[in-house]
C-alpha cells in the first residue's frame, strides 16, 4: 500500500512539474541537495480545507508552508530555518501577503525528526511566524504578515 502511495505521490509531483508550477524550493550543499520546503497558495492544498485542525481561520487568502525535507546529514545545522526564510521571500515575490504554516510542537517527550515534515513551532517562531489559532495541543496554525495588501485588496 506504501508503495502505491509514493507511486501516486510520483504522478502527482509531475503532473505539477509539467504544469510550469514551482511544487517547492531546495536547500543545497555546494551542488548536493538537502532540504526541500513545499511553499504554495493554501488553495492548492485541498486536504488542508477538509481538516479539522487544519481547517481555514479566516476568509483570508493565504500561502501555505505544508512539508518539509532535510536530509539526515543535514539536520540541526539551520536548514529548515533558511528553507522558511526562503520560503517567506518566494511567497511575497510571488504576491502572498500572509504566510501560513502548521508545524508540530511536541511535548516534552521526544520526537523522530523524520515525523516532523510539517516543520517545528520553534523554527517558524524564529523566522518571526506567530501563533494565531490552535485546535490540538501539539499543531498551532501560525502565520507571518508578509507585506501590507493595496486598500482595496484587503478583507
Amino acid at each position: 500500500m506504501e508503495a502505491q502511495m509514493g507511486e501516486k505521490n510520483r504522478r502527482a509531483m509531475k503532473a505539477v512539474f509539467q504544469s510550469g508550477e514551482v511544487p517547492g524550493l531546495v536547500a543545497f550543499d555546494d551542488k548536493k541537495p538537502v532540504g526541500w520546503i513545499q511553499v504554495a497558495p493554501r488553495e492548492k492544498f485541498p486536504r488542508l480545507e477538509s481538516s479539522i485542525i487544519l481547517k481555514p481561520v479566516d476568509d483570508k487568502k493565504v500561502w501555505s508552508v505544508s512539508c518539509f525535507f532535510v536530509h539526515k546529514s543535514h539536520r540541526k545545522r539551520g536548514v529548515s530555518l533558511a528553507l522558511l526564510q526562503t520560503a517567506c521571500d518566494f511567497a511575497e515575490k510571488s504576491g502572498a501577503f500572509i504566510l501560513e504554516g502548521y508545524p508540530i510542537e511536541p511535548s516534552k517527550k521526544p520526537y523522530p525528526p523524520v515525523y516532523a515534515w510539517v516543520g517545528f513551532a520553534d523554527v517558524f517562531l524564529r523566522a518571526g511566524f506567530k501563533e494565531v489559532l490552535r485546535r490540538s495541543e501539539t499543531r498551532p496554525i501560525m502565520r507571518k504578515i508578509l507585506k501590507q495588501p493595496a486598500r482595496r485588496d484587503r478583507r
